[in-house]
């Protein structure tokens, strides 16, 4: 152990190491782009195209995940939503997870609300999506502030009819007065047509 050659080929053993283990760091640098930083730009409201024209720009990659419910605030088939957000730092060809807005609501099919009150008529369309019209349309009939029909878009909606979600309705309800003598109400027709989405 104390002769010139083991001292040498003791000296050749280390140098080779060092020599392989800055290799391997410099090739792991490389390879995983070390200290590499690209900010992610803000893709929200764009359209998929402009996505791609962007992110092939940046050498970035998306994947849409999910699409939300629809949201009128933006255009339909945009992002919505975006991870990593706009403004981090990720390395090349780093995948971006998109949420996309769908092209319109979803279609709800109408319940029965015949003979519902007006405050359980308006406590399930606003469960299920609708909105409800705080001006009613009232027709002579027995039963005061009872459903006896529902409009939408100034037609006549049933039980089963299919209406888009988030749609604005209207009630129709009995005004107490079977023979039509409330004179603070204006009778309306009685509905007879029926409309299907």
């Amino acid at each position: 152990m104390k002769s010139k050659v083991f001292g040498k080929q003791l000296l050749i053993a280390l140098a080779a190491f060092l020599v392989f283990s800055f290799l391997v760091i410099s090739w792991l640098k490389i390879a995983t782009n070390h200290n590499q930083k690209i900010e992610v730009p803000n893709l929200v409201k764009m359209s998929i195209e402009d996505v791609e024209n962007t992110l092939e720009e940046y050498d970035l990659e998306y994947v849409v995940i999910d699409s939300v419910s629809y949201d009128p605030n933006f255009p339909p088939q945009s992002v919505i939503s975006q991870s990593p957000e706009a403004g981090d730092f990720v390395k090349e060809n780093r995948k971006i997870y998109l949420k996309l807005n769908p092209s319109s609501y979803s279609i709800i099919e109408m319940p029965d609300l015949m003979g519902r009150t007006k405050r359980q008529a308006i406590s399930q369309l606003m469960a299920i999506g609708f909105r409800v019209d705080e001006k009613y349309e009232y027709i002579p009939d027995i039963a005061e502030d009872v459903v006896r029909g529902i409009k939408w878009n100034g037609s006549a909606v049933f039980k089963g009819s299919k209406v888009p979600k988030n749609s604005m309705l209207t009630l129709v309800l009995g005004d107490g007065y079977p023979d039509g003598g409330n004179p603070n109400i204006v009778k309306e027709e009685e509905i007879t047509e029926e409309i299907e989405f």
